[in-house]
């Protein structure tokens, strides 16, 4: 990415996602500042990329292009008072990756000029295979979208939402999914152990099979449907196990799980804005 002052306010396995990314996208590591109260943690990001940390937040955020947010959303409101007055004027791009923090709620309290990007990102970030949504609130500039933009894109895909109620639906997809083919993973590995493969073996074959599933449907010029389709074979097994899984009405049940994710996001966004 183009060369940009970037300041993390906190040190967290997230931030320290992105910084392996843009430096390994090119950004020098002396345009990076990390303020960490935690003085153990802000020796090892120094150790480990080179970086300036510091302790205080006003002193990371000074002279800054881009200022990420990526505390607990629990100390957000106390964050955003403290730095209000340096980069609540809209010059300076403040990126959320707080998980549930709306923007809106950011704005409120940084001003209302504040120009300001909400990232939902999720933990496959921290192996740089993630996917980010992205809002941005009116003052945030067509640069400044592109700052951002370039940012998340250091630790995987990005998409942006028209509305930010939108972010409640990327939070049940892509920021609660990877949970759910980790649970659809140990299930079939349990299975497969209890068919008497060795627990190696099982787990190896299941993660190969996710692995080789999810490059096909992204290589592919069909859609998730018409893969399946294509993949299973009239009275065959896969046949048998697909039938097995559609009586037992697993798409209303995986409707049902996303919906209740979306729904407490929304219940988390609004608790979390009360501060």
């Amino acid at each position: 990415m183009e060369q940009a002052e970037i300041s993390f306010i906190g040190g967290g396995n997230m931030a320290r996602s992105l910084i392996g990314g843009l430096l390994a996208d090119g950004l020098g590591a002396d345009a990076i500042r990390v303020a960490e109260p935690d003085a153990g943690r802000r020796q090892a990001l120094g150790a480990d990329f080179g970086i300036t940390t510091v302790e205080d937040n006003m002193q990371a955020a000074q002279n800054a292009d881009v200022v990420v947010l990526a505390v607990k959303p629990q100390v957000m409101r106390q964050v955003a008072d403290e730095l209000a007055h340096t980069i609540g004027d809209g010059s300076i791009l403040v990126l959320s990756i707080a998980a549930g923090l709306r923007a809106q709620d950011l704005t409120r309290w940084l001003g209302p000029d504040a120009a300001v990007v909400r990232a939902m990102p999720n933990t496959p970030s921290l192996v740089r295979a993630g996917a980010t949504g992205l809002f941005a609130n009116a003052n945030v500039s067509d640069s400044q979208r592109s700052l951002a933009e370039s940012l998340m894109r250091a630790v995987g895909l990005t998409c942006w939402v028209d509305n930010e109620q939108q972010l409640d639906a990327v939070t049940a997809v892509s920021g609660s999914g990877p949970a759910y083919f980790f649970l659809l993973m140990e299930m079939i590995e349990s299975a497969g152990i209890e068919l008497g493969l060795e627990p190696e073996t099982a787990r190896l074959l299941t993660i190969e099979t996710a692995i080789g599933a999810a490059r096909m449907a992204l290589e592919s010029d069909h859609d998730p449907q018409t893969l399946r389709r294509l993949v299973t074979s009239p009275g065959g097994t896969t046949e048998a196990a697909i039938n097995s899984l559609e009586d037992a009405d697993i798409r209303a049940l995986l409707k049902r799980a996303v919906t209740a994710a979306a729904n407490r996001a929304d219940e988390l966004g609004q608790q979390f804005g009360e501060q």
